[in-house]
């Protein structure tokens, strides 16, 4: 689970819209969080229609909205308010900073990067600029540009909630995972009780730490603990059922997994849930899945914003269709460096048969210092391919240390090179 900036400061900003949502007594309680802090924005917009700030304050809770229901006719909508707020105000500087939260939103992360670098040479002492910074670099892989904006945030204002948690998911991407859990604690401890949303999503990120290190103890209480803070949270029931899947106990996943589709019915969340139906050995279902994770990834594939690294995924692993994988491995790489984009380039061309540039795109990704086990079996089922069997077994045994769900396997792997015929 990535907690983004943009999405920490959409919800500082809509904090800002509390008391007017508890003026707004028509809002249901039925409605969820972002569609009533639309609504209450709507209203101060019909109350105070000259004033630019509450088109800032409907365009944030938009994205918002997009981001809730993956509906991406509400970044247009939120484009459309930031344009109203500059026809009134132009060049404030709080809409110009949503359009990059927007373009975040997209996923037009080398777009978001040229407007949030200009922004930051316009204001270098904004710590939500750094922070826009930071983000667009991590998607793109340029960490060494997020290291430096996620410093500067912590700089500029000490013991900041958004540094915190930036530095906290760099952390991870860097291999330090105790250093990545001080960190989100820290956010954690920032957190007033009031912010039950804010407080979910940094507990969900503290036992996603916990569940990546193998810690599955400590992830199960934290993400309890979230889903308590906050009934269903999505990210916390995805992250609750890989904790499942590595514990075997399929049917829970897969309820988990269904329960999250329900409420953001993505195509990477299909996907998982197809994937937790197979293991549960419910082939006719998964078979089902599947084939609508397809379509529906299809459909969204030449957007930004996408599920082409699931469908990589799909074509090498489940359809059997390589050279699919490869294309749409190629289309993301074209673009984009970041550890995760590497590891299915990689690996698509594994499938493919081109083993060597295999091996030197999953070394890219691990060099960056990441301890994932996903990434760790794949760079060791690339290594026994161009016939480096220490290699692999090094790879095969740092997956299985992290006692994660895809540890298993790179155990099975390992105890076969440790036999008669793998010495």
């Amino acid at each position: 689970m990535k907690r983004t900036i943009s999405a920490l400061w959409i919800m500082m900003m809509l904090s800002a819209l509390a008391a007017a949502q508890s003026r707004a007594g028509a809002a249901s309680a039925d409605l969820s969080p972002a569609t009533q802090t639309v609504a209450a924005a709507q209203k101060a917009i019909s109350e105070k229609p000259a004033e630019y700030a509450g088109y800032n304050f409907l365009a944030t809770a938009l994205v918002r909205r997009a981001q809730e229901t993956s509906d991406v006719s509400f970044y247009a909508q939120a484009e459309d308010a930031v344009e109203k707020s500059l026809a009134m105000a132009p060049n404030n500087f709080e809409s110009e900073k949503i359009r990059v939260v927007i373009l975040l939103g997209e996923h037009e992360y080398p777009a978001a990067l040229k407007a949030a670098t200009a922004l930051n040479q316009k204001v270098p002492d904004d710590v939500m600029v750094y922070g826009l910074l930071t983000e667009a670099n991590v998607a793109l892989g340029n960490y060494e540009d997020a290291e430096d904006s996620a410093q500067w945030m912590l700089n500029l204002r000490r013991g900041n909630r958004p540094a915190f948690i930036r530095a906290a998911g760099l952390r991870e991407i860097f291999g330090d995972a105790e250093g990545a859990y001080e960190m989100i604690d820290l956010a954690f401890q920032s957190t007033p009780a009031n912010e039950t949303e804010e407080r979910a999503s940094i507990l969900t990120q503290m036992g996603h730490f916990r569940l990546a290190s193998g810690n599955a103890d400590a992830a199960e209480k934290l993400l309890q603990q979230a889903l308590t803070t906050l009934p269903g949270y999505p990210p916390a029931l995805g992250n609750l059922a890989q904790l499942r899947i590595g514990q075997k106990r399929y049917a829970e996943a897969v309820a988990l997994l269904q329960q999250r589709y329900q409420v953001v019915p993505r195509a990477d969340n299909l996907y998982d849930l197809a994937e937790a139906l197979q293991l549960a050995g419910r082939e006719d279902e998964a078979k089902r899945a599947f084939t609508d994770f397809e379509s529906k990834a299809l459909l969204e594939s030449k957007r930004k914003d996408n599920s082409n690294r699931k469908l990589v995924f799909y074509y090498a692993d489940h359809a059997q269709q390589p050279v699919k994988a490869l294309a749409v491995a190629q289309q993301e790489y074209a673009w984009r460096h970041d550890v995760y984009t590497l590891d299915g380039y990689a690996w698509a061309l594994h499938v493919n048969g081109q083993n060597g540039e295999a091996r030197k795109q999953i070394e890219s990704a691990l060099a960056v210092g990441i301890r994932d086990a996903k990434l760790f079996l794949h760079a060791g089922e690339i290594a026994l391919r161009v016939g480096d069997v220490p290699a692999a077994k090094g790879y095969f045994k740092q997956a299985a240390e992290l006692d994660t769900a895809d540890s298993e396997q790179a155990r099975s792997l390992l105890s076969s090179l440790s036999g008669p015929f793998g010495r």
